[in-house]
């Protein structure tokens, strides 16, 4: 029996410009970045492509030239897992299990979060740039082993 190794997936939202270090680290060894808006600018997504390829789409405060090239929601499959990336869940245009997603990675609220419902993934993975209210600074990763998922939340600061 052939056993494929596991695969872990960062997911980051709200940089607003800032990659922090701990982020940096906290992602280190992802095959993959999914980024879900409020990037910043483009320089935070050319630092976290030095770490693994980075598949973003556009938060509300993302304006500019460079920010118009990046969708408003995407869809990714990555290892027969569809996951669905928009930057506000209230945006949600579609039933996420009857299109066949496992994994709704949404970001806005700066609460990190992870919830499942109906047979889907909904994550939140907090704000890993400047911190507001009282919420911690985070990212999220996925793991992907043997087509099971087990998110989590990576608290990078208090």
């Amino acid at each position: 029996m052939t056993t494929t190794a596991a695969i872990n997936i960062g997911i980051i939202s709200d940089t607003h410009g800032l990659v922090r270090p701990e982020a940096e680290r906290a992602l280190a060894g992802c095959t993959q970045i999914l980024h879900a808006g409020d990037v910043g600018d483009a320089d935070v997504l050319r630092r976290l492509e030095r770490i693994a390829p980075v598949v973003a789409v556009r938060g509300n405060t993302d304006h500019g030239a460079w920010a118009k090239s990046l969708p408003v929601k995407e869809m990714v499959e990555i290892e027969k897992v569809f996951f669905y990336i928009l930057h506000d869940l209230q945006q949600l245009d579609l039933e996420p299990s009857a299109a066949g997603i496992q994994v709704v990675i949404s970001g806005h609220t700066h609460q990190p979060e992870i919830i499942r419902k109906d047979g889907v993934i909904y994550l939140n993975p907090g704000s890993a740039g400047h911190r507001r209210r009282d919420y911690p600074v985070s990212v999220a990763q996925v793991c992907i082993a043997e087509g099971v998922l087990t998110p989590r939340i990576l608290e990078i600061s208090r």
